[in-house]
């Protein structure tokens, strides 16, 4: 749904638009913290990768008691817990906690100001673009 991006919100309380605006600040640094997780989980598959290789030299050189510790406790191993996979914490994260806050997100912002989002900066928008044509 596109929403005029001047849309009068003037009917809102100074305290309801703050409400909004926290909610929202709130999703949006759970994205950041989504994106955190991600470079976590691609820095994980990096490192594993690494040692991967380094199994191979290792056995290649006449190192198989150490190939095979890398082989058998780090590579198969999950990396919180002894058994979850970073992918395991990116998708509990995602289909958890931050669907559920994106959710209660879009409920607020449905019936606190007709489903508009950013209602500060709108606010903000109008008052400078106000300001600059006096």
């Amino acid at each position: 749904m596109e929403t005029d991006r001047t849309s009068d919100t003037t009917g809102l309380t100074e305290t309801e638009v703050e409400a909004l605006h926290e909610v929202e600040l709130g999703v949006e640094w759970l994205h950041r913290a989504h994106g955190t997780l991600l470079a976590f989980h691609h820095n994980t598959g990096h490192a594993m990768e690494h040692l991967a290789a380094a199994e191979a030299l290792l056995r290649e050189s006449g190192h198989d008691d150490i190939a095979d510790d890398v082989r058998d406790r780090y590579l198969p191993r999950g990396v919180v817990d002894g058994d979850r996979w970073s992918y395991d914490l990116v998708e509990s994260f995602q289909h958890g906690f931050m669907d559920d806050a994106t959710a209660f997100a879009e409920r607020t912002r449905r019936e606190v100001a007709d489903g508009q989002s950013h209602v500060a900066e709108r606010r903000q928008e109008r008052e400078w673009k106000a300001r600059a044509e006096e």
